[in-house]
């Protein structure tokens, strides 16, 4: 990922629970819009204009930066799970 150019004028967190929800919306021949959903906002991403080159770019970016989040928060959960087993069975140090 190369380093951005503009500074960031402002961040909106959105943080997932039991109403957040993702929507890919396929549209056949049309540019797709993917949804994020979190039950009071949702943010909605898709393509400018025609699809071009950049928005495959983007795309896979976000693949592969989602699978990674998807993998440390797995990890994070099972750790998690472990601990408190091992508080529940008397076995934490």
């Amino acid at each position: 990922m190369t380093r951005r150019r503009t500074p960031r004028t402002s961040v909106i967190r959105l943080t997932t629970g039991r109403t957040a929800r993702t929507l890919l919306h396929p549209y056949g021949h049309r540019k797709p819009v993917l949804a994020l959903d979190f039950g009071s906002a949702c943010v909605q991403v898709t393509a400018r204009g025609p699809v071009t080159a950049d928005d495959l770019t983007f795309a896979r970016q976000l693949a592969h930066e989602a699978a990674r989040y998807a993998r440390l928060v797995e990890r994070t959960y099972r750790a998690m799970i472990s601990d408190h087993e091992m508080v529940q069975n008397g076995t934490a140090a």
